[in-house]
């Protein structure tokens, strides 16, 4: 009997943690002090910092300043949140899925009324989306799915405007390996805003993702720009010192336009590591390891695999997150960076504890790795390979 009760839970074990060891939450002076020597070894103007613990946020506070000014980073200014906008965004999709508008791995094209390649530019915003008509010629666009648009396997380059010849084209295989692709949630936007609406698609992104703000009371947080923002803003600086102006976004783009303060992004984080708004199976989809990552680094795309030997065993995409597992168990996290922002959220499922940092300067990023593991101990995040010798650089 004992034999049939291990075989049944067998592909269970081996995501089990060999030991799960979860250190206690640093003072909340220890962090402030922490903070502070980052700040000094990196230069950086500005940091905010944010920690859950047991699926409830507790530690939240703010460094430094906001601007050129001098005005000081609080813990209500608006601060670009970046490529986290993906995990929001998958967490959004998969509450389509719940809701039955959507499928994982059913291709794309059957959400649509018309194949892809017809499709032309927004109307309003000719640059929201991609230029569909350039894959005219390539079937491969009928194999894409949700679950690769949110794996980065669709085979895009990050974003078409960045290939050579400004043209929209997939690479590889869809569903094959893992390449950054901001290109291909923007797609998975599209299908969204313009899908059948006989299966309830031909919905804005905009209003999912604000109605889960409201709900989560995420209140100064939002996919495009607010006129309320402007009293209470970060400005950047990038990895030479100089001051960047924060850009006002007026379009949703699922790949990074979303604004949030450290108050709020950790209501995200808190719900997302305890599953608040998507049933069991959805949850569990997010963070399972689903496509292996081989390379060495995650930029520049397109990198060959590493030789077997090499690859890290436990590093996979989930959807939305890369997941890992580590010396406290099966973790997730994201990260989002530009020229003058650097931002992490990593996530620990056991403790259900996450550490949230948002930066208005680039080359706060250096001291990542440090401070999230003086926070939650040593737990496998994997920012090797999420920065190489990037970390910090504009």
């Amino acid at each position: 009997m004992l034999k049939k009760v291990l075989l049944l839970f067998s592909p269970l074990v081996s995501f089990l943690p060999i030991r799960a060891v979860a250190q206690a939450i640093p003072s909340d002076a220890s962090i402030d002090a922490e903070v502070s020597k980052i700040m000094s070894h990196t230069n950086a103007k500005g940091m905010a910092v944010a920690v859950v613990d047991q699926g409830k946020v507790g530690y939240v506070h703010a460094y430094g300043v906001r601007n050129s000014k001098g005005d000081p980073l609080t813990t209500d200014t608006v601060m670009y949140g970046a490529s986290l906008t993906k995990t929001v965004f998958a967490y959004t999709v998969m509450q389509l899925i719940d809701q039955g508008k959507l499928r994982l791995d059913t291709p794309l094209k059957a959400d649509l009324d018309k194949p892809l390649p017809s499709y032309g530019p927004d109307p309003v915003f000719p640059d929201k989306y991609g230029p569909y008509k350039d894959l005219a010629d390539d079937s491969r666009w009928e194999k894409l799915t949700p679950g690769m648009c949110l794996t980065h396997s669709t085979g895009f380059s990050n974003f078409w405007f960045i290939e050579p010849d400004q043209k929209l084209r997939i690479h590889f295989e869809p569903g094959t390996r893992y390449s950054y692709s901001g290109e291909g949630l923007i797609l998975l936007q599209f299908v969204i805003e313009h899908g059948r609406k006989a299966q309830g698609l031909g919905l804005d992104v905009g209003d999912l993702t604000g109605t889960n703000f409201t709900r989560l009371g995420m209140t100064r947080t939002s996919l495009v720009w607010r006129d309320d923002f402007a009293a209470n803003l970060a400005e950047g600086w990038n990895d030479q010192g100089q001051p960047q102006e924060h850009v006002h976004r007026k379009k949703v783009r699922v790949a990074g336009s979303m604004d949030t303060t450290i108050s709020d992004l950790p209501k995200f984080a808190a719900a997302l590591v305890s599953g608040n708004g998507l049933s069991e199976a959805s949850r569990a989809e997010m963070t399972k390891p689903l496509l292996h990552l081989t390379t060495a680094h995650q930029f520049p795309p397109f990198l060959p695999d590493l030789p077997v030997s090499e690859q890290r065993k436990d590093l996979y995409a989930g959807l939305g997150v890369v997941v890992f597992d580590g010396p406290q168990g099966h973790g997730f996290y994201k990260g989002g960076h530009d020229g003058q922002t650097a931002n992490t959220m990593v996530c620990i499922e056991t403790s259900r504890r996450c550490v949230v940092i948002l930066s208005n300067d680039v080359r706060s990023e250096e001291g990542f790795p440090e401070l999230v593991r003086f926070i939650l101990g040593e737990t496998g995040v994997p920012y090797d390979w999420e920065y190489g010798d990037h970390a910090g650089k504009s």
